[in-house]
């Protein structure tokens, strides 16, 4: 299948609406009938203020990234952005062109899912 690559980047102690924000996107994610979600916590990294944070022991908690990743279709992508939209969300993303499929699919496998090299 041809579609996305979606990573999408959040402080860990963002949150929206009481919530964490990089479990909400994920939880936005399985709604909308995404096939799945992570997230990863970085050790380290930089945004647009160039201040290098770090998780080490000694740094405050919440300052490091969180990245939450999904590979989409066209249409799960344009969902999922226009959710975030409606809700407000400010959320520095990138989105890469994506070839996936399953190799050696099972009966729960959707067929398009099926690897085709």
């Amino acid at each position: 299948m041809q579609g996305y690559f979606l990573r999408l980047y959040v402080r860990e102690s963002d949150k929206h609406r009481g919530r964490l924000l990089w479990e909400w996107l994920l939880d936005q994610g399985n709604r909308l009938g995404v096939r799945g979600g992570s997230a990863f916590r970085s050790i380290g990294g930089f945004g647009r203020s160039h201040a290098v944070h770090e998780g080490s022991f000694f740094e405050l908690a919440g300052t490091t990234s969180i990245e939450v990743e999904f590979v989409v279709t066209a249409e799960e992508a344009e969902r999922l952005f226009e959710l975030i939209r409606q809700a407000q969300v400010r959320v520095f993303y990138v989105r890469l062109p994506a070839h996936f499929g399953v190799l050696n699919p099972d009966a729960k496998d959707p067929p398009e899912l099926g690897a085709d090299d």
